[in-house]
């Protein structure tokens, strides 16, 4: 079994889209998908993350078929907020997050984990969502934007990453402000990132080049 993890430089970048097209993309190539999303906060009733993943991975992954929402995460808070503020009650614990990462790992050849907010939300007082890919031993797909900013947004994601040693790749999800990206953001990531891809072009590949 292997484990992907799917993180951003923060809300709304998306992972939920990335990690649906990838669903689609490993299960083309033979695989039975697994997807965990671990905390999805505000989650007044169903969390809806969960439901869009678990619909498309259900079309891919019979083991899943019996499974609701609910059951692909650990924890769901009603308030749309960090995972540490959302949780008033304090009751997130990091074994009850593996436990049932192993529950779901055993349904499938590979899970992906969708993460929530960007890599220093906190889930716990001294526990952040860098420190849960950290604890998944696992490599991670940085999805990052193309509105205003997001180099920095990049390059401090990247520079956190590499802080705890974990392997990663990263795109860009072309979506917010996609008119200015090729002249506000396109130079700087030619210049430095040649091989740098985007969700919209070259997901394909980088599915391959992961199976390798």
């Amino acid at each position: 079994m292997q484990t992907l993890f799917i993180g951003a430089t923060g809300t709304n970048v998306g992972k939920t889209h990335t990690t649906l097209l990838l669903i689609e993309g490993f299960a083309k190539q033979g695989l039975k998908v697994g997807v965990f999303k671990p905390i999805e906060t505000g989650a007044e009733e169903e969390p809806q993350d969960a439901a869009l993943l678990l619909k498309a991975c259900q079309k891919v992954n019979p083991m899943f078929k019996t499974l609701t929402p609910k059951e692909i995460t650990a924890y769901t808070f009603a308030l749309p907020a960090a995972p540490f503020c959302a949780d008033t009650r304090h009751t997130i614990q990091k074994n009850q997050i593996m436990k049932k990462y192993h529950q779901l790992s055993a349904l499938c050849d590979l899970l992906l984990i969708e993460g929530a907010g960007g890599l220093m939300v906190p889930i716990m007082k001294n526990f952040m969502m860098i420190d849960l890919i950290k604890q998944f031993q696992a490599k991670m797909l940085l999805v990052t934007p193309s509105r205003l900013g997001c180099i920095n947004d990049t390059l401090l994601s990247m520079e956190a990453l590499r802080s705890r040693n974990i392997p990663f790749d990263w795109c860009v999800n072309l979506h917010q402000e996609k008119e200015y990206f090729d002249t506000v953001s396109k130079p700087f990531y030619d210049e430095v990132f040649p091989s740098w891809w985007s969700v919209q072009t070259d997901l394909n590949t980088f599915i391959n080049s992961y199976l390798l």
